[in-house]
């Protein structure tokens, strides 16, 4: 008799060796599926029906959001096609079950241009007045790793696992690899992003061959998400920014700013790292969504909510080095002496309500 426990186990180990799932993932197929297995309280495979999972189903939709119950259904489901794919189970139960709920729309949130430039100088400040070399080193790495959120719009999980080698930083790549391992290459045309970056790279380089990540915290081992989060919560703080700032908004801003400045959505889906154009598009109807309340607040005689902004240098560069020049063709390096001309480009953020143009 094959247990439930016993064919989670060979199932995990099945994800790790054969389908080489990287450690987040078989972490939440781990925490899913033990849950299911404690919420079902049966032991024999056999004696699990459609009728289970629809009443396992109905209890998580009591406890959680439809976007974390769908995850956790999702790990169920791929548990019992393994199970019918290995012949341990005659009849998979989830072939009865239809599952249709509708996840309700998240927009996006972003930074307003003005708060990130108020976040950056904070850190910098620091890095100046620091009466200490740890204070100094610290606010360093905060520099570089802000920087680099808001230059390439990478994930918080990308930075962390940055390695030394993945960052050329004569010719200004960065090398990054996403959700399931896909490759993607980032050019950084700003110079001051690269100049933090060396800066830092020679700063910390005896302490980093230890681990080989590119950032470390103060023990010398890779710096990990939450500690990026801290930070950003810390400068939040000391700048006196009154919005709740997370790493995963400096990559909607950097998106958001390249589609107002009517980058082609199939480039950003690409610097993004997004599996499908369709994940892309949410920040078009965001934008869409924003423009109409605009026009709303527009038509309010005497309020008026617009400012005038440009796309930072730092995005603009991003996107030139990284989807324009490769499609450009040869010339000789003197022609390209414009860009050292280019220092803004027309945008429009949209951020809580307000319009920035």
């Amino acid at each position: 008799m094959d247990t439930l426990e016993t064919v989670i186990n060979n199932y995990l180990e099945y994800c790790n060796s054969q389908k080489c799932l990287d450690e987040k993932t078989l972490k939440a197929y781990r925490i899913d599926l033990r849950q299911f297995s404690e919420q079902i309280s049966i032991i024999n495979i056999a004696e699990i029906t459609s009728k289970t999972l629809e009443q396992y189903i109905a209890r998580l939709h009591e406890q959680y959001k439809p976007k974390t119950v769908k995850r956790k259904i999702a790990s169920v489901k791929a548990l019992f096609h393994y199970l019918e794919y290995k012949d341990i189970i005659d009849h998979n139960p989830f072939s009865k079950i239809l599952i249709h709920f509708r996840e309700p729309v998240i927009l996006p949130k972003t930074i307003p241009l003005h708060t990130v430039e108020t976040f950056l100088s904070t850190i910098y400040k620091q890095q100046e007045n620091a009466k200490t070399s740890y204070q100094k080193r610290n606010a360093l790495r905060d520099a570089a790793v802000a920087e680099l959120l808001f230059a390439t719009g990478m994930r918080i999980s990308e930075l962390c696992s940055l390695k030394i080698n993945d960052l050329n930083l004569y010719d200004g790549t960065i090398l990054i690899y996403g959700k399931g391992d896909k490759e993607r290459r980032i050019q950084i045309g700003n110079e001051s992003v690269i100049n933090i970056l060396t800066e830092y790279n020679d700063a910390f380089d005896t302490e980093r061959q230890a681990c080989n990540n590119f950032f470390i915290n103060q023990s010398g081992k890779a710096l990990s998400d939450q500690s990026v989060r801290r930070m950003i919560n810390k400068y939040t703080s000391l700048a006196s920014i009154d919005q709740h700032i997370t790493p995963h908004m400096f990559r909607h801003t950097f998106a958001t700013s390249l589609l107002e400045a009517d980058v082609d959505i199939r480039y950003i889906q690409e610097m993004l790292g997004h599996s499908s154009i369709n994940i892309t598009e949410i920040y078009i109807h965001m934008l869409q969504c924003l423009s109409k309340e605009t026009s709303l607040l527009q038509s309010i005689p005497g309020k008026i909510f617009t400012y005038k902004f440009s796309l930072p240098l730092p995005l603009m560069q991003t996107f030139f080095y990284s989807c324009c020049l490769p499609l450009l063709p040869s010339l000789p390096p003197a022609n390209f002496g414009v860009l050292s001309t280019v220092r803004t480009f027309p945008a429009l953020i949209f951020v809580s309500g307000a319009v920035f143009t």
